[in-house]
């Protein structure tokens, strides 16, 4: 455990020494202060709007974060030939992986929780209402939907040798679960067989990222989800991750590190 702590630090200390975080952080800043200002016009519509557009913000700024960090963990170390030194620690193929995807979804939480303490110190000063409960919930969620995506990344970066690919890849079938798979099992009903069973199998498949996206709650001021159902979804994204993680393990285990 020691190690895998280890290895997940230098992770988040790579994190923070790019500019990427920091980046990203001031565009959600720049609008998050816009929305602040809107209360000027006293249109709660327009806030509303804008509080949508910052939430779907920080959405996109933690996607990117976890996807573009998780990338290129091993196929730096491979290319730098450090992970050579590192397994003769000796540090097992195991412990790397878990380090490493440890590190990731450690560093993309730390960045999501700065980037919702903004959110609802500016909101909650101009609304003057502090559902603290309601934001603690979405960050968990959205935080354990990053496990998943932490973990299908980091499998595609013991498949792909460059991680462009790998990261492109990977957000091309992120956008496409979060957009399309809700509709799949409509879809499916619309299908002759055996078209529909392949659907279908698909649709229970894949992992349902749309499960986590809480903003409409937030921005119509609805009642989030309860307990049970936080912690259903948060025991899927655990069971999805682990399954994800398991694979890379057995890729990883049998890839010769020296192609």
């Amino acid at each position: 455990m020691n190690t895998v702590l280890a290895l997940s630090g230098v992770v988040i200390k790579e994190l923070y020494r790019r500019k990427d975080f920091y980046v990203l952080f001031v565009m959600t800043a720049v609008l998050t202060l816009l929305m602040a200002s809107v209360n000027f016009f006293h249109d709660a519509k327009i806030v509303r709007i804008l509080k949508d557009v910052c939430l779907l913000l920080i959405w996109i700024s933690a996607l990117v974060i976890a996807i573009t960090t998780t990338a290129r963990q091993i196929p730096a170390e491979r290319e730098q030939r450090t992970i050579f030194p590192l397994l003769a620690k000796p540090v097992s193929r195991a412990q790397v992986v878990m380090g490493k995807f440890a590190g990731c979804w450690l560093a993309s939480g730390l960045a999501l929780l700065v980037f919702y303490l903004f959110f609802v110190v500016i909101s909650g000063s101009r609304e003057g209402t502090w559902p603290l409960l309601q934001f603690a919930k979405a960050f968990w969620l959205q935080w354990s939907m990053l496990g998943i995506i932490i973990g299908l990344v980091l499998l595609g970066s013991v498949l792909f040798t460059a991680p462009s690919s790998n990261t492109t890849i990977c957000f091309v079938l992120i956008a496409g679960v979060l957009l399309l798979g809700r509709h799949l099992n409509v879809l499916a009903l619309q299908q002759p067989e055996p078209l529909r069973t392949i659907v279908y199998v698909l649709y229970f498949l894949i992992p349902h990222l749309e499960w986590y996206d809480l903003r409409e709650f937030l921005v119509n001021e609805r009642a989030l989800p309860g307990l049970v159902d936080c912690g259903l979804a948060t025991l899927y994204a655990a069971i999805y991750a682990s399954t994800l993680l398991f694979a890379t393990w057995l890729f990883f285990r049998r890839k010769a590190l020296n192609q």
